[in-house]
């Protein structure tokens, strides 16, 4: 049969297989009082495990493979953290395995033992050639298996972003107000231009954009001059007065270096999504915020509230315009859109208000990340609709970034076992 190794880590850690007269592959009898703690980082497969053999209580760690031999191939021998492995569980036992010290390994063999319902189920439910594995099973899964799994999923994403908000925080010694910036000019560059906005921030210090904030155009001139936007030069008034601006508060910080403009993609990119244009925002946005932390933590709470602080109008310039040059026939900007406001919460102050809960350990941010996740609308994306074809709808953004979860963190990755719907499938009505 084809299975892969976290199949059997399953099948021990649920003990789906007969226990009834169980023996080593020597002879010896076993009794299994405790399974251990599933591992999920590097060492033996369940730590802590409780076992009687042959009369006498062992405590240890237990590994898992497909074969015996398997041992041998990943180097276990030589590696100090598996010299407190008390018993090896394997599909097969097609070698012999030792000790460090010369004695045989404890060998419990799982093939002709595992019961015949959960191949079954992992033969039929589980179909690994599809995006979706579990997708032609998805309805049998209880509502609150699904809810679950979602929830575990998506504080996953949630630790994932706010691992990335930690590491800016390390690089600029523990300045909040610097990272809650660092991170705004990345989210504000969404998927295509999130790497030179963030490599943008990094030239540009917050405190250096906080004392210029009453002059918009200041703002406009050091970012687009700083992102290396700007034209050489220009017709409009307005673009050559930007470009004198620049120039004077290059020469007055010593910037020796800017970002280019094939940094920036264009593109393939909406308009509405221009670099150009997005910076803009930014700029009005630091503009109306004098601190932009506090601003984020305190004195915005819900929808409404990031509304007034994100959903800014830009210069007059920019209103009319995507880029340089030709303005548009149609007002190009009032401020970023609904869609684009709900993008920001999820993206940028669910993971702040996570990071910073984390950071400093006050477990109410996570419960006000979930709450202001379910009172925006879910997302639309390819891998929504996936679910949704199969009639699991994203009533919230709560719901959808956990399908987003599960889909890149699961789903993708074939780890449907580690998953609780996939665990859901295999148990099937087994007991």
């Amino acid at each position: 049969m084809n299975f892969r190794e976290d199949f059997l880590q399953l099948v021990w850690k649920y003990q789906y297989f007969d226990r009834k007269g169980l023996k080593t592959t020597n002879g010896n009898s076993l009794q299994i009082l405790q399974v251990g703690f599933h591992n999920q980082g590097e060492g033996p497969d369940f730590r802590d495990a409780s076992l009687i053999l042959d009369g006498i209580t062992l405590h240890g760690h237990v590994e898992v493979h497909r074969f015996a031999s398997e041992w041998k191939q990943h180097a276990h021998g030589g590696d100090p953290a598996y010299n407190s492995v008390i018993l090896h569980v394997v599909w097969e036992n097609d070698k012999e395995v030792y000790r460090n010290d010369g004695t045989v390994m404890p060998t419990l063999e799982l093939k002709g033992k595992i019961f015949l319902e959960i191949w079954r189920n992992y033969e039929n439910l589980l179909d690994f050639k599809s995006t979706l594995p579990c997708a032609h099973a998805l309805r049998q899964v209880p509502q609150i298996i699904r809810f679950s799994a979602l929830e575990k999923a998506l504080v996953e994403r949630l630790q994932e972003k706010s691992n990335a908000i930690l590491q800016i925080l390390d690089l600029t010694k523990g300045d909040w107000e610097e990272t809650a910036y660092r991170w705004l000019m990345t989210c504000f560059g969404f998927k295509t231009n999130a790497i030179p906005m963030a490599e943008l921030a990094k030239t540009i210090p917050y405190k250096v954009l906080q004392k210029h904030r009453t002059q918009v155009t200041a703002l406009e001139a050091i970012l687009l001059g700083q992102a290396g936007l700007l034209p050489e030069n220009s017709e409009e008034p307005y673009v050559q007065h930007l470009i004198r601006e620049h120039d004077f508060y290059q020469k007055k910080f010593s910037w020796n270096s800017s970002l280019t403009r094939p940094q920036w993609s264009f593109m393939g990119v909406r308009p509405t999504n221009f670099p150009t244009l997005r910076i803009a925002q930014l700029a009005a946005i630091f503009s109306k915020a004098p601190n932009l932390l506090k601003s984020v933590l305190e004195e915005s709470r819900d929808f409404t509230s990031f509304k007034k602080l994100l959903q800014v109008k830009p210069s007059d310039y920019w209103q009319h315009h995507y880029n340089f040059g030709n303005p548009s026939s149609r007002i190009a900007s009032r401020g970023i859109s609904g869609t684009t406001l709900e993008l920001l919460i999820i993206n940028f102050v669910t993971p702040l208000w996570f990071a910073y809960g984390r950071y400093f350990e006050q477990s109410e941010w996570q419960e006000r990340c979930f709450d202001l996740l379910q009172t925006i609308p879910g997302e639309n994306n390819f891998i929504i609709r996936k679910f949704e074809e199969k009639e699991w709808k994203a009533e919230n953004a709560f719901d959808s970034q956990g399908m987003i979860g599960l889909f890149r963190g699961y789903c993708q990755a074939q780890k449907c076992l580690s998953c609780k719907i996939g665990q859901s499938l295999l148990k099937g009505q087994s007991k």
